[in-house]
């Protein structure tokens, strides 16, 4: 059973690692703060049958439960930023779900290389390669094109416990 202290200390080791601003100015970049949390997705039926979701705080998590990653974004600076990039790191507790956006950019090398998830491949032990899956992703990240002064926003990604 994974506790969502693990979850969450994972998920800030993550957000430490967040703002890479690759082309933007480091003086306007730094007029974007970046926020993360990580929300349980919780099912609820009704006495009826039917099914509404809700986005809770985890308390207690098991392998198979699903989770919603975000970060959000407030630029407070008075300059637009252009191609901002978030990187988020996937906690080693868990993976990206198989719904996740196939034109999300995501890393199965830790980072190293970029692409949605269907042009990546990685090794197997015998030197072979094959398509990669969710189960291979290490990051995922997005490029902003243009923040606006004042501009806020959030990103996710969904994702489920091993």
């Amino acid at each position: 059973m994974t506790t969502f202290k693990t979850i969450t200390f994972a998920l800030a080791a993550a957000a430490m690692a967040l703002p890479g601003a690759a082309f933007a100015t480091q003086a306007a970049a730094s007029a974007i703060a970046l926020t993360g949390d990580v929300k349980a997705v919780k099912v609820i039926t009704a006495a009826d049958g039917t099914e509404t979701t809700e986005l809770v705080e985890p308390n207690t998590i098991i392998p198979g439960d699903r989770l919603i990653f975000g970060t959000d974004y407030v630029h407070g600076g008075s300059e637009a930023v252009s191609n901002f990039t978030v990187t988020n790191p996937l906690p080693g507790a868990v993976r990206l779900a198989p719904d996740a956006d196939p034109a999300l950019e995501v890393s199965v090398d830790g980072g190293k290389t970029w692409g949605v998830l269907a042009a990546l491949t990685v090794p197997n032990s015998d030197g072979a390669v094959r398509p990669a899956t969710h189960t291979d992703v290490t990051h995922v990240r997005w490029v902003l094109a243009s923040i606006a002064p004042g501009a806020k926003g959030r990103l996710t990604y969904p994702a489920i416990i091993r």
